[in-house]
């Protein structure tokens, strides 16, 4: 079996699931040439809605290869390698991404022939074969990636569909210094912080492009011009799920010191309201708080659940968490740690009520040295933190 027309065109449409027609031209062309079925296992794993599931190429060629000619994400590692994908069960920490995602990406890079890229994250070497069909394959790609075992694997999936992007294994917050100036930088793993490396290996003009996981609710695909002053400035785009830079993965909260006392209270406010806000509101309460979250829903002795917890990415031990029950007027709260960190959401909450409810377009960010600010509607007016 091949890439046939019919499964091209299978993928060629799940670029764009719309039907917006944003996608380039130039996307879609590399999207045809690099053959998808180079950089899928032989055994691979699909986590969609209901229960997840194998494919394999050897048990069931038909089934594989019409997934891997699909809009799906398929898993190529669990716990950073420690767990069989027969298992069924793990964090997600290499895939083949959703062919939609790695599209929208591509099309905000506005990657063209000649430029030199930086990625970060080479993960199954796929997106290296785009970037190598946009920009050629002569030198002008670079790509880190930090896991020995997935670079090895790419190296070998990027030589069968004869491709040459220069192959680093390496932390890829540090990104590259001896081949920058780049024109380019292209991210396939959430960050929370923008590393300013990525900055400062960028041209005057250049553009960063990257899945930016604030922290507290959904992710955005975020797009970056570096000025001459050697800072970046960009908006959020739309939305982009990526597992976490390694070394930006966030500890576990929950944590409580001995003696500490929990401190339970009601509310009115039903805490799924805050769970479906919408990404506004969401980059609202990050930036002013610097809080992450994390929703979670599931049965107990007590039944139904819906829970939303909040804690301090800087310490463990400041978290709270709000839950909700079906038929409940009121919802038990409880609270842990030096940070009153749910008062700090629903001040947040009210902030950007009282701003009219700005849409997450409105929203983006500057980085520099010192660091990375959130703004809306203009750098000048930046949100900051409590």
């Amino acid at each position: 079996m091949t890439a046939t027309p019919e499964r091209l065109d299978r993928l060629t449409a799940a670029l764009d699931p719309e039907g917006s027609g944003d996608i380039s031209q130039a996307v879609i062309d590399a999207v045809r040439a690099v053959p998808r079925h180079l950089f899928i296992p032989a055994v691979g794993l699909v986590v969609e809605e209901g229960e997840p599931y194998l494919i394999d190429r050897d048990s069931d060629p038909a089934a594989w290869w019409d997934t891997v000619y699909s809009r799906s994400i398929i898993v190529t590692q669990l716990d950073d390698g420690a767990t069989s994908l027969d298992v069924l069960a793990g964090d997600s920490t290499s895939s083949a991404s959703a062919p939609s995602t790695v599209a929208d990406l591509l099309n905000h890079l506005r990657a063209e022939p000649g430029m030199r890229v930086l990625e970060i994250g080479t993960g199954t070497g796929y997106t290296a074969a785009l970037l190598s069909r946009l920009v050629g394959d002569q030198g002008e790609v670079t790509s880190i990636e930090v896991d020995p075992a997935v670079a090895e694997q790419a190296a070998k999936n990027l030589a069968a569909a004869g491709l040459t992007p220069r192959l680093l294994i390496g932390d890829g917050a540090l990104g590259c210094a001896d081949g920058a100036p780049y024109d380019r930088v292209h991210v396939t793993c959430g960050v929370r912080e923008v590393p300013y490396a990525w900055v400062a290996q960028t041209r005057p003009g250049g553009v960063i492009v990257l899945p930016w996981h604030p922290g507290y609710g959904t992710s955005h695909a975020l797009r970056l011009e570096v000025r001459e002053d050697g800072t970046a400035v960009g908006r959020v785009m739309g939305f982009a799920g990526y597992m976490m830079l390694r070394s930006q993965r966030p500890r576990p909260c929950l944590g409580q010191a001995p003696g500490e006392e929990r401190r339970h209270y009601r509310t009115a406010l039903d805490p799924r309201a805050l769970d479906q806000l919408g990404a506004g509101a969401d980059l609202a309460i990050g930036a002013l708080t610097g809080l992450r979250s994390h929703t979670s829903e599931g049965t107990d002795e007590d039944g139904a659940y819906v829970r939303v917890f909040v804690a301090d990415p800087g310490d463990s031990r400041s978290w709270a968490a709000a839950t909700w029950r079906p038929g409940s007027v009121t919802y038990g709260v409880q609270q842990v740690g030096r940070r009153p960190v749910w008062d700090e959401v629903l001040r947040a909450y009210a902030q950007w009520v009282s701003w009219g409810e700005p849409h997450w377009r409105r929203f983006g960010i500057s980085v520099g040295p010192e660091g990375q600010s959130v703004w809306l509607d203009t750098p000048e007016r930046m949100l900051t933190s409590s």
